[in-house]
């Protein structure tokens, strides 16, 4: 028996639930037959519309419960986890964005260091069966072996957004050392698809180019992203919720392996191990949207790396898994809806 089927009746705590994977893995979780309570504290970092958009449609189904609450609160939180009893947590909520973190570093230590400290403390008083929470692509910062496999370094992040999501494992890790509370972390390479965020590439393309608008192209479009849909991030996930990690035994300090511990830790990529170039995504944009969009190059940004690739190889040995989407399938289904859902 998997292990939310050990207690159906025990809620999944889903952070940052009116986000974009989040509503996406509440749904799934919820069609399932899940109970969710979904944490988000609706901040204004993008269009609150689009994310009470989402937060209306998980409303709508049975067994969501919605709580307005910012972990910061770290005793609102306890109280929660105390009271929903919940055996799995799935950590979304986090401050993103790369170029925002240049603008408005202390969102990041706030939302993602303190909000953090407070998931942990929280699920370690709770006695939470399996901590999941999200990381990123961005952790491998300054690395340019391709592609990026869990094993290999991640001490060069090159912003502060990466910095602390770098910073989220290590706390992680520490508390599965020193409490046993299961942990595993998801770095997620270039998510996109229908409910995506305003604020990524894929979205702001699509705005403008129908808006008649130029489109930034950073570094000549020649980055390469390992873009993934947001389907196969899902399938990824809902399989990890049901592995709780446990003791490396062959786990050596004089050869560790970065990915796993001799605590219940461990770290995955969840991408679609296929970088394409930013320049080749539009290409395929343009296509599925019917006009052409006007390029305004621009030189590389700060925080930006060149490349990004996804080793899966521990996702597929460990839950028999591969994102599989091509961007010529998922970038047609997140422009059909976005024209229906802005009515363009």
């Amino acid at each position: 028996m998997s292990l939310l089927g050990e207690a159906p009746d025990r809620p999944v705590v889903i952070t940052g639930a009116a986000g974009f994977i989040g509503f996406h893995v509440a749904t799934r979780l919820l069609n399932e037959g899940h109970p969710v309570i979904g944490v988000d504290n609706l901040n204004s970092y993008y269009s609150i519309e689009l994310k009470q958009a989402r937060l209306d449609r998980l409303q709508s189904e049975t067994g969501f419960r919605f709580v307005r609450l910012d972990l910061t609160d770290g005793a609102e939180l306890s109280a929660l986890f105390q009271s929903a009893r919940p055996m799995v947590v799935l950590h979304l909520a986090a401050q993103p964005g790369v170029r925002y973190s240049l603008i408005n570093p202390q969102a990041y230590s706030s939302a993602n260091l303190v909000g953090f400290v407070n998931i942990l403390e929280a699920s370690r008083q709770a006695q939470v069966k399996h901590l999941v929470y999200a990381s990123t692509s961005s952790v491998y910062g300054a690395s340019t072996k391709l592609p990026f496999s869990v094993d290999d370094a991640a001490e060069h992040p090159l912003s502060l957004y990466a910095a602390t999501k770098r910073a989220n494992e290590l706390m992680a890790h520490s508390y599965s050392h020193l409490y046993g509370l299961p942990s595993t972390g998801l770095r997620f390479f270039t998510v996109y698809g229908p409910w995506g965020r305003p604020d990524m590439a894929p979205f702001l393309f699509t705005r403008r180019i129908l808006g008649g608008e130029p489109i930034d192209v950073f570094a000549g479009g020649h980055l390469e992203r390992d873009f993934t849909y947001i389907d196969d991030i899902v399938e990824g996930v809902r399989r990890l919720l049901d592995l709780i990690p446990r003791s490396d035994v062959k786990w050596s300090g004089n050869a560790p392996n970065r990915a796993s511990s001799t605590a219940p830790y461990r770290i995955y990529n969840i991408g679609n191990n296929v970088p394409v170039t930013v320049s080749a995504f539009i290409d395929v944009l343009e296509e599925a949207l019917g006009c052409k969009a006007v390029r305004r190059f621009l030189p590389m940004q700060p925080g930006d790396v060149v490349s990004t690739c996804a080793d899966i190889t521990d996702l597929k040995k460990d839950v028999g898994f591969a994102p599989r989407t091509p961007i010529e399938e998922g970038v047609p289904r997140f422009v059909r809806w976005y024209r229906e859902f802005y009515r363009v």
